[in-house]
């Protein structure tokens, strides 16, 4: 399989050059494919649609309201058709060609806002205007705002998800919106527009947003949760669990009861380390049986946090998802996990002791130890 940064190649680029040319008297095609594939094999993903990006501000008019006319007429036709299925053809530039193309209106055209919203609504309908649409958010906020608010009722499910995506206080890979970080009102109204979307690539946008919320604001998630729950259809209801799952993680009591999970009662009455001592490479198998004892049937989250020993000596926690289900009134449960201690790009392993908790619906039942053995993975 070739790499994903072909996406960017010579073809693409000069089936690029050969749209705007139709629609460009005085473009020099041929200046512009040596101009963005040049050592094009060296650069990355993200450095090619930089170059592309480049390559349009130095072949373009200067006059970028031409400019605009030119890539918006070169857009593939609004078929409403999903992303996945489109790209550059002799129909018109789409799919990640439109990335860079995205970038050029967000550099340059701040001067040009309304001229500059509407070419990225169309882009989106082709690609996602996201990370362009952030640029708008910080030159522009108020007017941003109102725009976005506008397209949450719009009839094409990609601008939708745009108003919330391009929103987000802590879109990844992206700028972060400090506004909105320091205060998300803003964005409540827009979110509550769109969390009964019927398309769930606009909503799973919206619990994004929400999660993204949550690490700066849990008490207010919590409260949107509980205001949201109220009377929510199936598909709410899984967009709320999905915009908590920070809150959730860290054991919010608050967010936790808003989706019915109270303190738990039960008793932890086995836990057992199946492999006390554990080789880097294998896995930490444990179990543990637990005992309501409460008089009515309980909803619980179960979870299990690995408290990793650094190279220190001290731990570092890390929570994982386990298990969600119904306790009846004296029931008894028990359930075995295995989990492996296997090489990842995110962590680095220490030897010696390490220590499984039990969480159930936030709250620690038991904490117990296990050894890792690093040198037999060594050797």
């Amino acid at each position: 399989m070739e790499p994903f940064k072909e996406v960017f190649n010579h073809k693409s680029i000069s089936k690029m050059a050969e749209h705007i040319s139709a629609r460009q008297d005085d473009f020099d095609q041929d200046g512009f494919i040596a101009y963005a594939t040049k050592d094009l094999s060296t650069l990355e993903l993200k450095q090619r649609s930089e170059r592309i990006t480049e390559a349009l501000y130095k072949f373009l008019p200067d006059d970028f309201c031409r400019a605009a006319e030119i890539l918006q007429a070169i857009l593939h036709p609004d078929e409403n058709i999903s992303i996945s299925d489109q790209g550059t053809s002799d129909k018109g530039v789409s799919g990640w060609l439109v990335m860079p193309m995205c970038d050029y209106v967000a550099f340059f055209g701040k001067d040009h806002f309304h001229m500059s919203m509407e070419l990225l609504k169309e882009m989106t309908k082709r690609s996602s205007s996201e990370f362009a649409i952030r640029h708008f958010f910080l030159s522009a906020p108020k007017e941003t705002m109102a725009t976005v608010l506008k397209w949450a009722d719009d009839e094409n499910y990609h601008v939708r998800r745009l108003a919330s995506e391009g929103s987000r206080p802590r879109l990844p890979w992206s700028m972060q919106l400090s506004d909105f970080i320091n205060d998300p009102a803003p964005l409540v109204p827009l979110l509550e527009k769109l969390r009964d979307d019927p398309e769930e690539y606009v909503r799973r946008s919206v619990a994004n947003s929400l999660n993204d919320i949550a690490k700066d604001h849990p008490d207010l998630v919590a409260d949107i949760a509980k205001k949201w729950m109220k009377g929510a259809s199936k598909e709410r209801q899984k967009l709320i669990r999905h915009a908590c799952r920070t809150l959730i993680k860290s054991g919010h009591k608050k967010c936790l009861e808003a989706l019915g999970y109270k303190d738990a009662q039960i008793e932890l009455t086995d836990f057992n380390i199946l492999t006390p001592s554990v080789t880097y490479g294998e896995g930490v198998e444990f179990e543990v049986t637990m005992n309501s004892v409460g008089k009515v049937d309980q909803a619980l989250i179960l979870d299990f946090v690995i408290h990793h020993r650094k190279a220190n000596g001290d731990t570092s926690p890390k929570v994982f998802k386990w298990k969600t289900f119904s306790l009846a009134v004296g029931e008894e449960h028990t359930i075995r996990k295995r989990h492996n201690i296997k090489p990842i790009t995110t962590r680095k392993y220490y030897p010696g002791i390490h220590r499984i908790e039990i969480i159930v619906n936030g709250t620690s039942f038991g904490i117990k130890d296990f050894e890792l053995i690093m040198e037999a993975a060594c050797a």
